[in-house]
């Protein structure tokens, strides 16, 4: 009985890691997306506006990685799939790099 009992929870652990590892694997294939291209920060006319979006650009890519990183060190930081959390900062990132009047290389897909 005991043999059984430790037999389930051995599988159930290394089911629960083997799902955490391909969840960190999918972020990780995503965070290759975060690029912004054809932005000329020289011809840009900084403004408070611009400021902001600029900030959310690299701050959103930076949350991703350290979530991921994260992950990785066996820290779940969030209740929710890592994935979404990552599509959440990416879409941060998209709207930023739009607003800078940056060509995201997705959309060119």
């Amino acid at each position: 009985m005991k043999t059984l009992i430790l037999l389930a929870g051995i599988i159930l652990l290394s089911g629960c890691s083997l799902t955490t590892s391909h969840e960190v694997k999918h972020a990780e294939k995503m965070l290759a997306d975060f690029q912004c291209n054809k932005i000329e920060t020289a011809q840009m006319a900084h403004s408070s506006i611009t400021s902001y979006h600029e900030q959310a650009l690299a701050s959103s890519r930076q949350k991703a990685e350290f979530y991921v990183q994260s992950y990785k060190d066996g820290d779940e930081l969030f209740n929710v799939p890592l994935t979404e959390v990552i599509e959440e900062q990416y879409f941060i990132y998209q709207e930023a790099c739009l607003h800078l009047g940056g060509i995201n290389p997705a959309q060119n897909r």
